[in-house]
């Protein structure tokens, strides 16, 4: 399945919503999502590489005889903090209060420094700005990717979708498997996600899989504001650099492009 619902709320713990080397629609990655109350921990030291991307809340990171406290309200208004590990790196979680992150994790022979990234390190992009009329306007903060961690073998970014906007826009495909997780404001809001030539309606918590090089441009429905989690796995022999746009829709990234408007406007 490419399309991965949620049944109900997630609960505390880890919610485990997919692994790599599945049978069936493998990313090559283990995703999923971790609800914390306060008080509690989580620990780890897999042999994998291992990013933990807080959602909300208040928790302490502890990792490499660090101490790194952080705090998210807002995942629209608010830029990611993310720790990211090589193998085998205990790492501990202490929720302050009651706190939700996103794991993401796969197999990386290969040691890089650990790192803690906060908002001060993360660009927001307003990509498609000035261009269809807004109509593919987003922002896009990119945690890291092979500019700041080369040697690791996953890309971890955001989008935040703007209320009957598009994003992934133009639409664009590449080889490596790519996982995306929604999140609405408000939460009962939806969105519609291409692979190819099939769509799907996506909801709060939903998780896609795109696989097979399918192109995928997403759009939000109007009055919701729409995030999503980004994860691309590189591939050994061919990491994840520049998407290629499908080339009959480029011109769209023309400011100067023709707009149709109503006969005499």
């Amino acid at each position: 399945m490419f399309l991965l619902k949620p049944d109900g709320i997630f609960q505390w713990g880890y919610t485990s919503i997919t692994e790599e080397g599945e049978a069936s629609g493998n990313t090559m990655m283990d995703f999923g999502i971790l609800r914390l109350e306060a008080g509690k921990t989580y620990e780890c030291s897999l042999p994998k590489e291992r990013a933990f991307l807080l959602l909300s809340g208040n928790v302490i990171f502890f990792f490499n005889e660090e101490k790194r406290e952080a705090k998210r309200n807002s995942l629209f208004d608010e830029g990611p903090t993310c720790l990211h590990v090589p193998q085998k790196t205990p790492v501990k979680i202490e929720a302050v209060s009651d706190s939700e992150i996103a794991i993401v994790r796969t197999t990386n022979d290969k040691t890089f420094p650990s790192r803690l990234y906060t908002p001060y390190d993360v660009e927001d992009e307003y990509r498609g700005q000035g261009t269809m009329q807004e109509t593919s306007t987003r922002i896009v903060r990119t945690i890291f990717d092979i500019n700041n961690a080369p040697d690791a073998k996953l890309v971890l970014g955001e989008v935040v979708n703007f209320p009957g906007k598009w994003s992934s826009y133009p639409p664009h495909h590449h080889p490596q498997p790519e996982i995306y997780h929604y999140r609405f404001l408000p939460e009962q809001g939806f969105g519609f996600a291409m692979l190819g030539d099939e769509v799907f309606k996506v909801r709060n918590g939903y998780t896609v899989k795109i696989l097979n090089d399918l192109s995928h441009p997403q759009v939000s429905a109007p009055g919701y504001a729409m995030y999503y989690i980004w994860a691309i796995r590189h591939l050994d022999d061919n990491p994840y650099i520049t998407p290629v746009f499908e080339p009959e829709h480029t011109w769209v990234m023309n400011k100067n492009a023709p707009i149709w408007t109503k006969r005499g406007e």
